[in-house]
């Protein structure tokens, strides 16, 4: 089922520039608490993005649709899915952060745009040229230069780049509006959070109210750092092509990099110097040709 017309908005422009401006700074965000485990932040994250996103639906008149959502047993599986698929991209990226692997982090959103084609190519039935096959390539190519020179699979940026990958693909195709899609991802993660945050705090382990103050303000803002960009991309991604989603990751990955680089002071060694320019020569050539296949659809003006 073709929930979207394949074209773009100026609406789902902005709506997608905004999302990846705060994601490029989320890690200076999410590097003050470096100190708590990635799982807690993540339930938190789930936790305060509720009340977050259940206002703006309230204020959008609605909530109807959610309560189809809930009833619909199709929609909740799918729900289910992309809520599954989400949380398991926010503890690998939370814990990225936290464990000095920011660049690594900023790697995999670089590379996703790339997995984008090929998930296009398999789920959408879209051809990529011959140009975004050797981009393809050339991103390949990098992360086995990785591989090699660490002796290990850099397995954060992989997880990162499928993750991402398959959550935009699902959402896009998720059945029920883009600002009820999200609260009811959150609803679904809710209860296990919420136990999970409960076992903490009766077990003397919560840096939630417990340990400090300061922490707990820390958690509480998770909600409007994960709530607003996440409600951002989603009214974008309804309203632009999942090539052109992929053109503006450029935007998040490359304010992670310079976070990681100058502001974390995280190694910059031979193979990243190698791997990096490696996948920026890839995300060119594969910018290249969507612009010209963008020409090429544009009607010739008076």
């Amino acid at each position: 089922m073709k929930i979207s017309e394949d074209r773009d908005t100026p609406a789902g422009l902005a709506f997608a520039v905004s999302a990846y401006v705060i994601w490029g700074f989320l890690p200076l965000y999410m590097k003050l608490m470096d100190h708590i485990p990635a799982a807690e932040i993540v339930a938190h994250r789930v936790i305060w993005s509720v009340p977050i996103a259940g206002l703006i639906l309230v204020s959008m008149g609605r909530t109807a649709d959610l309560r189809a959502a809930l009833l619909n047993p199709r929609m909740l599986a799918m729900g289910l899915l992309t809520a599954s698929i989400i949380s398991l991209n926010w503890g690998i990226y939370v814990w990225a952060i936290s464990s000095g692997h920011t660049l690594d982090a900023a790697l995999g959103y670089y590379i996703n745009p790339l997995f984008s084609i090929a998930l296009g190519a398999v789920f959408l039935g879209e051809r990529p040229s011959r140009l975004q096959m050797f981009a393809i390539a050339l991103a390949i190519a990098a992360v086995i230069v990785l591989t090699v020179s660490a002796g290990k699979v850099p397995w954060v940026a992989i997880g990162l780049f499928v993750s991402w990958g398959f959550y935009a693909l699902c959402k896009k195709q998720l059945p029920v509006g883009p600002n009820q899609g999200f609260l009811l991802e959150v609803l679904i993660l809710l209860l296990p959070a919420m136990g999970f945050v409960t076992w903490l705090l009766i077990n003397q382990k919560s840096h939630f109210i417990i340990l400090s103050w300061y922490d707990t303000g820390l958690l509480l803002g998770c909600g409007a750092v994960t709530a607003t960009p996440l409600m951002l991309y989603a009214n974008g991604a309804k309203q632009l092509r999942l090539t052109s989603i992929a053109i503006l990751q450029y935007i998040a990955p490359t304010m992670i990099f310079l976070c990681a680089v100058f502001v974390f002071d995280e190694p910059f060694g031979h193979a990243r110097m190698i791997a990096f320019p490696m996948i920026w020569a890839a995300l060119l050539i594969y910018s290249a040709t969507l612009i010209g296949q963008m020409r090429k659809k544009v009607p010739s003006g008076k």
